[in-house]
């Protein structure tokens, strides 16, 4: 397969992580936080979805380290940048078992437990993950721009993860903290998804 397939794979992948991540985080997931027993008991394929949804964010997680270790394995960096997202990857797939657990549980706290579970073990795999954009920031030969909005959304995410246990009163910053997360990761992320989509690696077509 040539370096340009292999470019268009990433860029693909990329956005079908990015849509199946924002159906089950801001569907599936919201929906059982604002009506934790309610949404189990009358709306469960929404829930059911959601975690396919995840599931799929886990494949293409593989796929996407996969097909960025081949575009640069010439990099030294490469392999490390390549298992850290492999353990973030390898993370979300065991934070993901915590929800069809939910579907047992007879109470709402029940359900926000197996959520809340759910979404810390999430929260140790972003930390990998912020590690694995920062080496991919010093890896990738995209524009400027690109490189280093990969880097402060790598950056950004693993000063969250800290931010989540240390402390106290997260909560009342969660807000900032999200905009200080989102904003780096999607331009970020997105501009190199649409860079490799439609530029990379051209001339090794």
């Amino acid at each position: 397969m040539n370096l340009r397939k292999l470019s268009i794979i990433t860029g693909l992948s990329y956005f079908i992580i990015f849509f199946a991540a924002i159906f089950a985080n801001f569907f599936a997931i919201e929906a059982l936080l604002k009506n934790p027993l309610e949404t189990i008991q009358q709306n469960h394929l929404l829930v059911r979805f959601g975690i396919l949804a995840f599931l799929v964010t886990v494949v293409f997680d593989v796929v996407v380290a996969w097909a960025l270790y081949l575009l640069y394995k010439s990099n030294y960096l490469s392999s490390l940048s390549t298992l850290f997202r492999i353990m973030h990857a390898a993370i979300m797939g065991v934070a993901i078992f915590a929800l069809p657990l939910a579907f047992k549980a007879t109470t709402s706290n029940d359900i926000l437990n197996h959520v809340h579970t759910f979404n810390t073990i999430w929260l140790i795999g972003l930390f990998f993950f912020g590690i694995h954009l920062i080496l991919l920031g010093r890896i990738i030969n995209t524009p400027k721009f690109i490189t280093l909005f990969v880097i402060l959304a790598g950056v950004m995410y693993m000063i969250d993860t800290c931010a989540h246990f240390l402390l106290p009163d997260y909560d009342a910053y969660s807000s900032i903290f999200l905009a200080l997360v989102a904003i780096p990761s999607i331009i970020g992320e997105m501009s190199l998804a649409i860079w490799l989509l439609l530029k990379g690696f051209k001339n090794n077509a």
